[in-house]
């Protein structure tokens, strides 16, 4: 996730350290930061599409990771993306996100952002949440304190210092604290929550910010079958009001909340449609899933 919260995350965190002692953490004193995702741009959604990428092309090193790959996503769509390491998994949403830019191809956030013309935190303003496979939240401040730092407001650094919750922000806040399942926790120290825990604030940290697309990176991996469930359950809330692209190996939960799963080789698009589909392709078979 683009970092440019960090510096006043960074105010804030130092302030909480000088009140509270701090304890060993799971993140090993990584730096955290999540996705701000503020819409500057009217998001046209005339062709009924959020997402849209034709022939895009990535080489690393002469490496082909991504071979003229062609996805498109509609709204309020919940996609499974699944393959073998070094399908092109994670280099599709570096692409998406503006981290990697390809050597060919088109890449539109609706009908008429051209995500190829900006910049990596231009994207995550756009409305484009993405959140990496180990949570990174602000451990020593708490769960109310994270989602309020997350707010769709001006993050420089006096600002952050002097703000003050409004009524309606207040308001929203607590119905992602709902959403997320962690009322009981608002006021627990984020370092303290277990692992599904600080996944669940991770993504209650890009809710805040109002992202009309989410890109998961292996959400459920480390979690008990217990959390596991809850972010399925999660999901299937989010889906409809938000589009979601989930990347992900644990077939059980792909089949709890997936409609449509595409599958991806060699950095290419190997097969796509519901999952029973997809695991009778023979060649998906081959490839990924074996007998």
């Amino acid at each position: 996730m683009t970092p440019d919260l960090l510096e006043a995350g960074a105010q804030r965190t130092h302030a909480a350290q000088a009140r509270r002692v701090t304890h060993p953490t799971e993140s090993g004193g990584r730096t955290p930061s999540f996705g701000r995702v503020r819409q500057h741009h009217e998001l046209d959604l005339t062709h009924g599409r959020i997402l849209y990428l034709e022939d895009v092309c990535v080489s690393f090193d002469g490496f082909r990771a991504i071979n003229q790959l062609s996805l498109d996503i509609a709204p309020g769509e919940l996609r499974c993306i699944i393959g073998p390491n070094g399908a092109g998994k994670t280099t599709l949403m570096d692409i998406i996100t503006g981290k990697t830019r390809p050597d060919s191809g088109r890449v539109f956030f609706g009908s008429t952002i051209d995500l190829l013309r900006h910049t990596e935190p231009e994207i995550a303003q756009m409305g484009i949440g993405r959140k990496f496979q180990k949570p990174t939240v602000f451990e020593p401040l708490t769960v109310f304190e994270n989602l309020e730092l997350a707010l769709k407001t001006h993050k420089g650094v006096g600002a952050s210092l002097v703000f003050r919750l409004q009524g309606e922000q207040r308001d929203r806040l607590a119905q992602v604290l709902s959403t997320i399942g962690l009322i009981e926790q608002a006021h627990q120290l984020a370092g303290r929550l277990s692992h599904g825990q600080k996944q669940w604030l991770e993504i209650g940290m890009l809710l805040m910010q109002e992202p009309k697309l989410l890109l998961l990176d292996e959400p459920v991996a480390g979690m008990t079958d217990f959390e596991t469930e809850r972010t399925a359950e999660l999901f299937l809330k989010l889906k409809g009001q938000h589009t979601l692209m989930v990347v992900e190996h644990d077939m059980s939960f792909i089949e709890q909340i997936s409609d449509i799963v595409t599958v991806l080789c060699e950095g290419a698009v190997l097969a796509q449609g519901p999952l029973a589909q997809v695991q009778a392709n023979e060649r998906v078979i081959e490839v990924y899933l074996g007998r």
